[in-house]
């Protein structure tokens, strides 16, 4: 099996928010459409112009993606076709390597991520009432 992480370019971007819209749909069934739309338009304007950005490719193609910021996973998200099978474990594992993860946020309504973070070490340490863009979505901020 062919698997390669890499760098992501701004022609990646497209590629980037199909994994990112596949994985919200199937774990974030709190998230409002609207709310939705407005991220799917956000995110590659002024978030990921601004992290840098790594893609998981499997057989040459991108399958997820993840980014950390001083410390701090900013994003993981793996395609939902390719989910459950290690490939957001593994591209963790190298971000945490490359770049020393040592905190994470977590929307709170996604149980699925609370409980993944929760089997690599992280503990929950504080929560805020609303999401980094002041939206209504509680957010769990875990620590390791």
């Amino acid at each position: 099996m062919s698997i390669q992480i890499r760098l992501a370019t701004t022609g990646d971007y497209p590629r980037i928010m199909e994994i990112w819209e596949s994985a919200v749909r199937a774990t974030h069934d709190f998230l409002l459409e609207e709310d939705l739309s407005f991220f799917k338009h956000a995110i590659p304007k002024d978030y990921l112009p601004n992290l840098e950005v790594y893609l998981f490719i499997l057989q040459n193609q991108p399958v997820a993606f993840a980014s950390v910021s001083e410390g701090s996973l900013e994003m993981l998200f793996v395609h939902n076709d390719y989910r459950g099978k290690g490939y957001g474990k593994s591209l963790f594992q190298f971000m945490d390597e490359t770049k020393g993860i040592t905190k994470v946020d977590v929307n709170e309504q996604n149980y699925q991520a609370v409980g993944f973070y929760e089997k690599l070490g992280f503990r929950k340490a504080g929560r805020s009432e609303k999401d980094g863009s002041g939206k209504d979505y509680p957010i769990i901020h875990m620590l390791r």
